[in-house]
């Protein structure tokens, strides 16, 4: 079966399942569901934990060996199992099929085990990994539990549900500053909330209260630079690429994602003016109905003369990020974000802002 996040505590309530399919990238929700999962399970006996990680020359026959063993120390187990990499080649392929079709027969034959729990954990799986054999044969055994990245306007409700866990009693204006500052980096905020119980207890706590001693831990990534560029949150793309370069990123990674989009932007607005329906375009560019509004916004508001204005500009920072060592790519890419939906303004002006 497979279930989300926000499920995962009445699933844990309706009973055992040998096999736990945890893959995602957003750090606090797999934190916190490998912590649920765990401490379920070690609330029903499950005393003994065995970490097995398939680095590289990993023996993958001792996955099933650990499955037949008999522990010395305890008689309930879990054998928990990073995936490195979600590809895990033939022999891997094998092993965890080997695996599924063992676990398999012993429940159809009467004989299921209630003395192991299997807990796999890695990265976001693409299609392809999904799709194999072995994957939808322990997801038919347990439970797959895709972990996705919290949405801006989901974000109220789960602080709003944390607080309420943690017993904080936080006021509005508090609730809507930690959303601002901790937006893409749910395991600060974790830790702010935490800080916030030590401090003030169960007291109500104003934002004049915490203000002074939130720190601005926000974590952004390239691809959510873009949702905001699509939408035309010019400031929020600023404040996204300020807070990207004191964290350090390579401006070149910015760079090309930035290529990429406006290329395809002039690309569909291109098509678009020659009188292709949208439909076909979305189409065409593979285009997810939950990205549509995005790019919605983005083709009625872009101009067909100002994605041409980006072009020439994204190719001017890709060679002076190559050439000079004058200018601060950042800002030379605010600059970009601005010219996508203010061309007309822009096109005088110099990216020689010295």
């Amino acid at each position: 079966m497979k279930i989300y996040h926000n499920q995962l505590s009445n699933t844990l309530r309706q009973g055992f399942k040998p096999v736990w399919l945890v893959f995602g990238d957003e750090p606090w929700q797999k934190n916190n569901s490998l912590s649920a999962i765990k401490n379920h399970a070690k609330s029903i006996g499950f005393s003994e934990v065995i970490r097995l990680s398939t680095e590289t020359s990993f023996d993958w026959q001792s996955i099933i060996d650990e499955y037949q063993s008999l522990s010395l120390f305890a008689s309930q187990r879990i054998i928990e199992i990073e995936l490195t990499s979600i590809k895990v080649g033939d022999v891997g392929n094998k092993a965890l099929l080997a695996l599924a079709e063992r676990l398999s027969n012993d429940i159809n034959s009467g004989h299921a085990p209630q003395d192991v729990i299997f807990i796999f954990h890695g990265g976001k799986l693409d299609g392809p990994s999904a799709n194999r054999k072995w994957f939808k044969s322990l997801t038919e055994l347990g439970c797959y539990l895709p972990l996705y990245d919290i949405e801006l306007k989901s974000m109220p409700q789960w602080l709003n549900n944390q607080a309420r866990q943690l017993q904080l009693n936080i006021s509005p204006d508090l609730n809507a500053l930690l959303i601002e500052l901790f937006e893409g980096n749910l395991l600060a905020l974790e830790q702010e909330l935490q800080k916030l119980v030590l401090l003030f207890g169960s007291q109500h706590i104003s934002i004049e209260d915490a203000e002074s001693i939130i720190l601005k831990q926000a974590k952004f990534n390239p691809f959510q630079v873009i949702d905001a560029l699509l939408l035309g949150d010019c400031a929020k793309c600023i404040t996204m690429l300020d807070q990207l370069q004191q964290e350090g990123m390579v401006p070149a990674k910015l760079i090309w994602v930035f290529h990429k989009e406006i290329t395809q932007l002039y690309a569909m607005l291109t098509q678009l003016s020659q009188g292709e329906s949208i439909t076909q375009v979305y189409k065409q560019y593979r285009i997810w109905d939950k990205r549509k509004p995005l790019y919605q916004h983005a083709l009625t508001h872009i101009t067909l003369a100002n994605v041409k204005i980006a072009m020439m500009r994204i190719a001017d920072i890709d060679l002076l990020s190559k050439t000079s060592s004058e200018f601060n790519i950042f800002i030379l890419l605010a600059d970009l974000c601005i010219s996508l939906y203010h061309g007309e303004k822009t096109a005088p002006l110099s990216l020689n802002y010295g």
